[in-house]
């Protein structure tokens, strides 16, 4: 019989795109007042894989993804997509989304996005709220599955994650000795937010 046992935090990514940097921007200031200093943001990059989102949020969509520095009880997954839903409605224009915000987990073994829609690599979890596992880790990479967005599948994406997963481990190392609860990725080259 197994016994159940807690699992590890993990750490909370989101990816956020939109059609302008201002939008990008105002989404990670609102993010970052309930989940959070944010400790890595990504350069900006093209979301050109589908053009899905354009009769709602237009062309040339840009991304960047972040991670925040306070890990998190994987169980919160669930409550987080709630919060970045309301996010999204509350910088929508004429009931149109500007942004779009889709968060997610690094862990030692996946990546885990959060998504509204159920199909069937996406266990239930609650509040309306399934699980997309998007990439597993083997062989000393995060690997994609037959169903992976091939955004997330793309060569530079899959080394960005394995990036943050090196950091991510360090960090819980950390916190499990007790030496601290947060690492930061200085060392990681980004662009930072501007404040208004």
């Amino acid at each position: 019989m197994s016994e159940p046992t807690q699992p590890d935090p993990v750490k909370l990514i989101a990816s956020i795109f939109a059609n302008n940097k201002d939008s990008i921007a105002a989404s990670i200031r609102k993010l970052s007042s309930l989940f959070g200093p944010v400790d890595y943001i990504s350069a900006l990059r093209a979301f050109d894989f589908t053009d899905y989102y354009e009769a709602e949020m237009g062309s040339s969509l840009i991304r960047r993804f972040i991670t925040f520095e306070d890990l998190i009880s994987p169980d919160r997954l669930p409550e987080i997509k709630r919060a970045t839903n309301t996010i999204e409605n509350e910088l929508a224009e004429q009931n149109n989304r500007r942004t779009n915000i889709d968060p997610g987990y690094i862990s030692q073994a996946h990546l885990i996005l959060a998504t509204g829609k159920a199909y069937t690599h996406r266990p239930y979890l609650k509040d309306g709220i399934y699980a997309d596992l998007t990439l597993v880790y083997r062989h000393n990479s995060f690997r994609p599955l037959d169903w992976t967005y091939p955004d997330y599948a793309e060569e530079k994406t899959v080394n960005l994650f394995n990036m943050i997963r090196k950091c991510y481990l360090i960090q819980l190392k950390q916190m499990k000795e007790n030496v601290g609860r947060h690492f930061t990725s200085n060392h990681i080259e980004r662009e930072e937010i501007q404040p208004e």
